[in-house]
């Protein structure tokens, strides 16, 4: 198999096991989480403007494009790409100022998941099984100490200092974006760019990740995996493409998760722009994963055929 489908930072020990585990309270993100929740709900109304506004909406934007889906989920996580030491960090700056935790905590979280769903079976908290609103205070508030985990190993990330920094700072990486808001619009610009942006992340993320593994349109179910993703298309302009998770439980190593004709992509879009400018080199496509097909089934007839048919899995129409 394609080492890239592989999850990257953990390694599956002879004991790990992805049923057995307790439901714990985070204090850390939970406070973090609800603090902003509540200041989007209790004082964002009362200090709105046009100005204010636009500017959280066009920050929630600019930084799920060059933090969450293009920073933190296909370079850092999956290493679908390739880009400079510079560009690298900037990318992984903006996905901590994302708010939602330090480059070394999503890592973990996201890997455990995945390594978890690839099992015959795991924890109801790992596979999004509960009721919305047991799952929505799980995953936002809550974290899963399982009693066998897998091992956690970041390999030469684990010597960055720059990523560790991130790590222990990834709260107060806000706070030079709230004065630079400040300076230009006062406080509510600060809570719309902060407060509101983060709320609408976190709990966005939760949602569509929710529904990403309970409904939706199916392409492709990976052999093997007691949990499959679904669709959200209504969700792929928001999340930057992310939505199409169908696709990407199909090739996770793939830089390109929006596959068919219409489906939105604009992190991968802003991938190939980085590539067009030489920014970017070693980008991953299905077309370069071919012993990952062995491993999927299609979900519906037909499609193991206009999966294999279509431009995106060859090189010279990419």
């Amino acid at each position: 198999m394609d080492e890239h489908c592989e999850v990257n930072w953990l390694v599956d020990t002879e004991q790990a096991n992805a049923r057995q585990g307790t439901v714990r309270w985070d204090p850390v993100h939970s406070l973090w989480n609800g603090g902003h929740l509540a200041v989007a709900l209790a004082i964002a109304p009362f200090v709105a403007s046009p100005g204010a506004v636009l500017t959280g909406i066009a920050l929630t934007g600019l930084f799920l494009l060059l933090g969450h889906s293009v920073g933190f989920h296909r370079l850092l996580i999956h290493q679908s790409f390739r880009v400079s030491r510079p560009l690298f960090r900037f990318l992984i700056w903006s996905g901590t100022v994302a708010g939602m935790s330090g480059p070394f905590w999503i890592m973990r979280t996201h890997d455990l998941r995945d390594w978890a769903q690839r099992q015959a079976g795991c924890h109801d908290y790992l596979a999004h099984r509960r009721s919305m609103p047991v799952d929505a205070w799980w995953q936002i508030h809550c974290t899963l100490r399982l009693d066998h985990p897998p091992r956690f190993d970041p390999r030469n990330l684990g010597r960055d200092r720059f990523l560790h920094f991130l790590e222990k700072t990834w709260m107060a990486q806000q706070l030079p974006l709230a004065a630079l808001l400040y300076a230009i619009g006062g406080w509510g610009f600060v809570v719309w760019g902060i407060s509101v942006r983060i709320a609408l992340t976190v709990h966005g993320h939760w949602f569509v990740g929710h529904l990403a593994h309970r409904r939706g349109p199916q392409s492709w179910l990976v052999k093997g995996a007691g949990v499959q993703a679904h669709d959200v298309p209504w969700a792929a302009i928001p999340t930057m493409g992310e939505a199409w998770h169908n696709n990407h439980h199909a090739f996770p190593g793939s830089a390109r998760i929006g596959l068919y004709p219409g489906q939105s992509d604009w992190g991968y879009a802003f991938i190939r722009l980085l590539e067009r400018t030489g920014l970017a080199t070693d980008v991953r496509t299905p077309d370069m994963m071919i012993a990952r097909q062995a491993l999927l089934g299609p979900a519906r007839a037909g499609d193991q055929r206009r999966l294999r048919h279509h431009p995106c899995f060859s090189r010279q129409n990419r």
